[in-house]
């Protein structure tokens, strides 16, 4: 794989594209720590709402469900893996992180964070029989 150039907070610059391919290559791209909450947090989406479709724009991986839009997208920042809920706050808890935009939500995950991936999982079910997000 060629090198991958690291854009500000370490978000991997990966070009747009569909499917499983560039979404893969954005995860091993990752670097240190992140690439770990990354396989993780791909791992844990893949359970809980499997056949996910998956694109990358923007240079952030988005997960959503065909014919219904995006649901979730994750992002690294330079202390975080920030992960969106476009829908977070019909979600039940409602994810910690605050938005500008109304229903949103976000869930930061650092490096010495234990991720509660059940909890994830619960979320991304949940996310997933929501209208999503079309872009």
């Amino acid at each position: 794989m060629a090198e991958v150039k690291l854009l500000s907070g370490g978000n991997p610059q990966i070009p747009k594209g569909d499917g499983d391919g560039p979404v893969q290559a954005y995860i091993d791209a990752m670097p240190g720590w992140k690439r770990r909450v990354g396989v993780a947090l791909a791992a844990a989406i893949e359970r809980a709402v499997p056949g996910t479709a998956k694109a990358v724009k923007w240079n952030t991986p988005f997960f959503g469900v065909e014919g219904q839009g995006w649901f979730t997208a994750f992002h690294c920042f330079d202390k975080y893996v920030k992960v969106t809920f476009f829908q977070g706050a019909s979600l039940d808890p409602v994810p910690p992180g605050k938005s500008k935009q109304d229903n949103v939500r976000y869930l930061d995950i650092r490096e010495t964070d234990e991720m509660d991936l059940a909890q994830i999982e619960r979320w991304m079910k949940q996310a997933s029989t929501l209208p999503g997000e079309r872009l």
